[in-house]
Order: C-alpha cells, then sequence, then structure tokens
C-alpha cells in the first residue's frame, strides 16, 4: 500500500506540474480527463481538419459496430450520412481516388485500407526510425522529402490518430488531390512601347532569359512543339515525371500552354504567341495525369527536385524560378500546409515560386466570392497570381481583373481549442493577363491534347503542322507563367536578386487597376517595363544592413512607363500580410525583409488590435493596414482611399472576419458556397479547368497570327 501511495502521489504531483493553477479553482473537483482536456484547449490541432471530419465518422462506424450492425449496414449509414452533409453544405460527394498508385483518404476508403498521407515530422528523426514505427502500424514510408520534415506515407486510416501522438510529429494531413487552373508581350511592357529591346530602354542589351531555367510543374511539356523548340537546334525542355507513368510529352494539354507562354520560341508566326523568356530553358516536372488529376505529395516531390537539382545547368542555366499553375482549395494555415511549407523552402533556398491564385472569384450565380485563394497561393513567400483581362487590346486603359480571378483574404486555418484561426493574408499580390491567351496546343503520339478534344473551342483554327497548333485556354493558370517570365526576366538582369526583392519589385512598379480593391488585384498588374528598369539599377553586390544605399542611381523622376503609347503609373507600394508599404524608400533602401529567408510579411506584425512596423526589418517605409480600393485610374498605393473592411477585420483577427460577412460587392467564402465551376471551398479537388475558367470570360480577346 505504501508504494501504491507514493505511485499516485507522483502522479498527481505530475498533473499538478503540468497543469496551469486556475485550472484548481476550487468549485468543484475535476476528473483527470477534464484536466488534460482542459490543457489540450490551447494547443494547435495536429490534424488537418478535413482529416479530423473522416476520423469522426471512422469513430461513429466503430460506435456502430459495437451495436451489432453488420457492415454493410455500417457503410450505408455512413453514405447516408456523407450525403446528407454534402447537400447540406453545398459540396460534391467525395470520390474514392487512385491517383499516382496510391488511395487518398476519403469517406469512400475503408480506415483499414492503406492511403496516403503527409506527417510533418521532427528533421532529426531517421528514415529508419519511421519505417520500423510505421511497419508496426501496418504501413510504409514511400517518399521523404530530404530537409523539409514532410514525409508521405501510406497506412490505414485508422492508426492515425496513434501515429499523430508521436511527439516526433506535428502535423498530419491527407495526401489531397491537386488539379491545374485554367498579344502578351505588348500589353505587359515586354517591348516597351514599340522598342525591341524586351522591357529595357537600353538599346544595347537584349533580355531573353538567357541564363535562367524555370520549373513547370504541371501536366507535362510536349518538347516536340515549335514553341518549345529552339531555333533551328532542338527543344528547349528536359523532362521528369512523378506521376509514375514515365511520360515525358503531356497528354492534356496544359502543361504545354503554361510553358509557352513563359518561353515560347520566337521562331513561330513572327513572335506573335512568343514568351517573355525564350532565351530560358524549361524542366518540365509531370506530377498531373492525361485529365489533368494529381496529388499533392507529387508536388511537393517535384519541389524537392527543384532545390536538390537547382545547381543542374541545362543549356548553360540553373534553375532560379518555378511556375506553378495548379492547386487546391487552402484549408490548412500556411503554416502547417504541406505544399505551403514545401514552397516556402524553396523560396529560402534562393528560388522565386509563382503560384495561381485559383479560378474561384464567383459563384454559381455570377456573384463576387471572397477568399477563395488555392494552396499554395496562401503563403505569404509566393508570388500570387490573379488573372486580368485585357481584352485583345495592347493598351491597359480597358483592362480589369477576369471575374474567376480568385480573391483574398486568404482563408486557410488553424484549429486552436476548438476555434478556426483564420490566416486572412491580403493576396494575391498582383495580377497579370489571363483571359483566353493563346500559347501552345499539345500533341502526344500523335493524338491531340484532351483539352482542345473534349473543348473544341479552344481551338483556333491556326497551324498545319502538329508541332505548329496553338489553342486558347483562360485562368490564374496562364496569368501565373507572365509572370514568371517576367521574374526570370529580372534574374537575368541583376542574377544576385533575391526571391522577396524579385517580389517587391514586381509590385513596387505594377500599374493600379481603378475600380479594383487589393483584394482582387494585390499591388496591380504586371509592368516588366518598370520591373526592369527597377532591377537594372539594384546594386549588383546586395547591402546586408537595413537602410543602407539599395541602387546605384536615382529612381526615375515620374515613376511611370510608356505602354503602346500610354502612360501608366507604378503602384509604389508593397503588400505585407494584413495592410502595405509605400514609398520611394522601398526601393532605394536596401530593407531587411528582402534578405535570404525573409517574407515581406515579416515587414509588420499585429498585436493590440494594431497593425506595426518591426524594428529594424524596415527603414523609412510608410505603413497602411486594410485591404483597399483604387478609386480612378493615376492613382498610386499609397493615394488609395476607400478601406475595403471596418478598421480591424482584415488584421489577422479570424475571428471577426467570419465566414458570409458581406464586403459590398461580393461575400466572403463560406464552406458550403457553390463557386462557378461547381465546386465549394471544401471540395478536396478543384476541377479548375472546366467551364468558366478554362474558357474565360466572354468578351473581345487575344487573336490568332495573321
Amino acid at each position: 500500500m505504501k508504494s501504491t501511495t507514493k505511485k499516485i502521489s507522483a502522479l498527481t504531483l505530475g498533473i499538478l506540474l503540468s497543469c496551469p493553477w486556475h485550472a484548481f479553482v476550487p468549485v468543484r473537483a475535476q476528473s483527470l480527463k477534464e484536466l488534460r482536456t482542459q490543457k489540450q484547449a490551447t494547443k494547435p490541432a495536429k490534424l488537418a481538419p478535413d482529416l479530423e471530419v473522416l476520423l469522426a465518422d471512422d469513430d461513429e462506424e466503430q460506435r456502430q459496430a459495437l451495436q451489432g450492425k453488420t457492415l454493410a449496414q455500417i457503410r450505408q449509414e455512413r453514405r447516408t450520412r456523407v450525403i446528407q452533409r454534402a447537400q447540406q453544405d453545398g459540396e460534391e460527394t467525395p470520390q474514392r481516388q487512385r491517383l499516382n498508385g496510391v488511395l487518398l483518404p476519403s469517406s469512400e476508403v475503408l480506415s483499414e485500407e492503406k492511403q496516403s498521407f503527409i506527417v510533418q515530422v521532427d528533421s532529426s528523426t531517421p528514415t529508419v526510425v519511421w519505417q520500423e514505427k510505421l511497419a508496426r502500424f501496418g504501413g510504409r514510408v514511400r517518399q521523404t522529402h530530404n530537409e523539409m520534415g514532410l514525409v508521405t506515407i501510406e497506412a490505414p486510416r485508422n492508426v492515425i490518430r496513434h501515429l499523430a501522438a508521436e511527439s516526433s510529429v506535428s502535423y498530419v494531413s491527407p495526401d489531397r488531390a491537386i488539379a491545374a487552373f485554367g498579344h502578351v508581350v505588348e500589353t505587359t511592357g515586354y517591348w516597351n512601347a514599340g522598342i525591341s529591346d524586351k522591357g529595357d530602354t537600353n538599346t544595347n542589351t537584349w533580355l531573353s532569359g538567357s541564363g535562367i531555367s524555370v520549373a513547370v510543374i504541371d501536366s507535362g511539356v510536349d518538347a516536340t512543339h515549335r514553341l518549345m523548340q529552339w531555333a533551328g537546334w532542338g527543344t528547349k525542355v528536359k523532362s521528369v515525371d512523378f506521376t509514375g507513368q514515365n511520360i515525358s510529352g503531356d497528354p492534356y494539354g496544359h502543361g504545354t500552354h503554361v510553358a509557352s507562354l513563359v518561353a515560347g520560341e520566337y521562331d513561330l508566326k513572327n513572335g506573335a504567341y512568343a514568351g517573355a523568356v525564350g532565351g530560358a530553358s524549361v524542366f518540365s516536372l509531370r506530377v498531373l495525369d492525361g485529365t489533368g488529376k494529381g496529388t499533392a505529395s507529387s508536388v511537393i516531390a517535384a519541389i524537392d527536385w527543384c532545390i536538390t537539382n537547382k545547381q543542374w545547368v541545362l543549356n548553360g542555366n540553373n534553375i532560379r524560378v518555378i511556375n506553378l499553375s495548379l492547386g487546391t482549395i487552402a484549408k490548412d494555415s500556411y503554416k502547417t500546409d504541406p505544399l505551403c511549407l514545401a514552397a516556402r523552402r524553396a523560396v529560402n533556398a534562393g528560388i522565386v515560386v509563382v503560384a495561381s491564385a485559383g479560378n474561384n472569384g464567383k459563384d454559381s450565380s455570377g456573384r463576387k466570392i471572397y477568399g477563395a485563394i488555392n494552396s499554395p497561393g496562401n503563403d505569404p513567400s509566393v508570388i500570387t497570381v490573379g488573372a486580368a483581362n485585357t481584352f485583345g487590346t495592347n493598351y491597359r486603359s480597358d483592362d480589369t481583373v477576369a471575374s474567376y480571378s480568385s480573391r483574398g483574404p486568404t482563408r486557410s486555418y488553424a484549429v486552436v481549442g476548438g476555434v478556426r484561426k483564420y490566416d486572412n493574408l491580403i493576396k494575391p499580390d498582383l495580377v497579370a493577363p489571363g483571359n483566353k491567351l493563346i500559347g501552345a496546343s499539345a500533341y502526344y503520339n500523335g493524338t491531340e491534347n484532351l483539352l482542345a478534344r473534349n473543348n473544341p473551342s479552344l481551338r483556333t483554327g491556326d497551324g498545319t503542322l502538329d508541332t505548329e497548333k496553338v489553342m486558347y485556354l483562360s485562368g490564374t493558370s496562364m496569368a501565373a507563367p507572365v509572370v514568371a517570365s517576367a521574374a526570370a526576366l529580372l534574374l537575368e538582369t541583376n542574377p544576385k536578386l533575391t526571391p522577396s526583392l524579385v517580389k517587391a519589385i514586381l509590385m513596387y512598379s505594377a500599374q493600379p487597376l481603378a475600380g479594383v480593391n487589393m483584394l482582387e488585384q494585390g499591388a496591380g498588374q504586371l509592368n516588366i517595363d518598370g520591373a526592369v528598369r527597377l532591377a537594372r539599377l539594384v546594386k549588383t553586390t546586395l547591402p546586408t544592413t537595413n537602410g543602407t544605399a539599395l541602387l546605384t542611381a536615382a529612381l526615375p523622376a515620374l515613376q511611370t512607363s510608356t505602354i503602346y503609347g500610354e502612360t501608366i503609373k507604378w503602384s509604389q507600394g508593397v503588400i505585407t500580410n494584413f495592410g502595405f508599404l509605400f514609398g520611394s524608400n522601398l526601393m532605394t533602401k536596401w530593407q531587411s525583409v528582402y534578405g535570404t529567408g525573409q517574407v515581406l510579411g515579416d515587414a509588420t506584425t499585429y498585436a493590440n488590435s494594431t497593425l506595426s512596423l518591426v524594428s529594424g526589418n524596415t527603414s523609412g517605409a510608410t505603413l497602411k493596414a486594410g485591404a483597399y480600393t483604387i478609386k480612378s485610374s493615376g492613382l498610386i498605393l499609397g493615394d488609395s482611399t476607400n478601406v475595403l473592411f471596418a478598421s480591424g477585420q482584415v488584421l489577422g483577427d479570424g475571428v471577426i472576419l467570419g465566414d458570409g460577412v458581406i464586403l459590398g460587392d461580393g461575400v466572403i467564402l463560406g464552406d458550403g458556397t457553390i463557386l462557378g465551376d461547381g465546386t465549394t471551398r471544401a471540395d478536396s479537388n478543384l476541377k479548375s479547368t472546366s467551364g468558366t475558367a478554362m474558357l474565360g470570360d466572354n468578351t473581345a480577346c487575344m487573336k490568332p497570327a495573321q
């Protein structure tokens, strides 16, 4: 009895030491279960929200089994419950999906079946230790992602809670399905209003992306297409397949179109379909299958490959830019989302990552939807791109944001103490032409790509040979590679630029569009002319001390560009997280947030309902909190007025900005909102190349070459 008493005392002491003093207010005795629950209430969840729902349904199945019901009865009741919940929330009924040879978790997959999960682990945990643990649970390590701290596993779903209880595990996500989102050089300022110098007024230079490789993580690239061939001597494409299908082409057709918007060769139709960096090489990293679907784990593996092989020289070029014209509905906070973590590591490794915002900017009735930025575009480190509609004109005064382009704020969230804490970051970062753009039409083994076969209206009728045919596509998927090509031009201009500085230059030189708010356009529309001119002024040896001189010469007095006869003002601002900075000091002085491993959001902090600058991270910049609307043409960000939200609503407080908040011309996305292409925020598989997004806004558009 004495030894037992000592054990109980030790246990009690352990509880006392591990719980806060206010847990023992002498109102009534609390059970050990209550104390543990109270202690856990303030801790972030270790399981992704959609995984929690699946496991809760599994628990219900077990409860029914104990009541003596047959498996058939249990499965039927579960399916009925799932269908009813989907109908109530406006969701599509989950499907059983096997992609890249693995099962993706869903209610249609039995809990005891092996399925794919992405686990965030302590990077110091040896792989062999993980293999042994998983073997005991009936699982296996399918893929490790170097030093990302991410492991893709296959295991029965019914052991996931046991796995999450391991001290070395910080978060578990289901391996989600991802999909492709679905006159450029003139209207972006690439030709600088007729000066054949590709965005640069220095007539002694000719920028083409030489020395740069862009990784296009997508559905593959047709390396035989003339737009993807060096004029007269072979392909500019190197292909690696991450789907397990061992295909080097593009049966789907999306990746080839994207790649041609980045690096399409001038030697076709006198450059009518040329990309901004025809001198760049393309690494085609295939993660989407012949129907445009893939898994998050494949994208992570491709990003990991880029980091490991960034010094791989292809045609004399190194990997400096990654283009991600794909994604999935953002659920996990960017702090735990595996796709975001992978993208962030690439940025920290010195690679510029460009991601499409998504094509969920309106609901099924055509009303504006806010809060539908997709993953990994919800991460602060990437350059997130929305789609502009140029109406096919080279001048910019008629440009606006495409109706389908996803708007911010980011609605990814973490669950803390049972309460959702939304990220609510201002996104996208900028917009670029994305409506009805013409690019390469892929053929695979003599067969036209699936997108064009299923949607004949995408064909232009231009081109007699399979290797010369082109097609229309629309979406933020098309806008992202235009910005990726601009990033490559900046890096060719000044190879020492960091990813954060590239992002800042692109935003600072962007043109704010009239009548559009920051949650739709970010800092404005891409302006290659202004961005390249700024990059040329930046010192080739970057400063390291906050506030020291960044440029070799003074900024242009007017800070404007002339594009197709029109003078446009630069935004002269940079979006951080819940607000924006503006002023010429952003370019004349080195800001610590431009450094390697930094993000622009590190410039500000939110506390006590106030957004403020972080000391030592910026120098001489002016801060405004919130998202603003540009009232008329010619305004810069610092002149913008009419804040979109009341004070405090977009300042890091996810409780205040809840689902369904009306924003005057739209509504914040709720989980059950039915979007324009039939998906909802709760969908894990975004079919964004269907319907409105792929076909684009039905307006005047880019015309085929004559």
